[in-house]
């Protein structure tokens, strides 16, 4: 069993797929800086200084001044400012996922592409022996 756990750790996919999921976790921590420190801050600024972070309706009688005092006083609250957030953060991801598989895609075609030329491309000339004996072989014929 043992070994067969080796195999399967030693294999190129799981050691692909656990590099990638590295990976997302480092690029979700970029991500989440991004949005919570570059983007959402100008957001703010333009809709009056609102902190998204801070938006949620209380479901309880309590009023809280934020969502770290309505969670801390353990108040039943939706946080649609963490929504926003979250959303934000899936639009960020997906676009740069786009732009890395196009990239990808764009590698790939360039390395498959001198294969079609190959193809396409006109076959080498004869050797010049070969040449030599195709113009004997003519003048012959225009000789006779």
């Amino acid at each position: 069993m043992l070994k067969e756990y080796r195999e399967f750790i030693a294999r190129g996919n799981v050691v692909d797929l656990a590099v990638g999921i590295i990976m997302g976790a480092a690029f979700t921590g970029i991500v989440n800086s991004l949005v919570k420190d570059v983007i959402m801050p100008p957001i703010g600024r333009l809709t009056g200084g609102v902190d998204f972070r801070d938006m949620f309706i209380n479901l309880g009688s309590g009023d809280y001044p934020s969502l770290d005092a309505a969670t801390k006083a353990g108040a039943a609250t939706i946080n649609y400012g963490v929504f926003i957030n979250t959303v934000i953060n899936f639009i960020i991801v997906s676009i740069a996922v786009f732009f890395l598989v196009r990239a990808v895609n764009r590698l790939r075609r360039i390395q498959e592409q001198p294969e079609a030329v190959k193809a396409v491309a006109p076959p080498p000339p004869p050797p010049r022996n070969e040449q030599l004996l195709e113009e004997i072989r003519d003048l012959l014929k225009t000789r006779a």
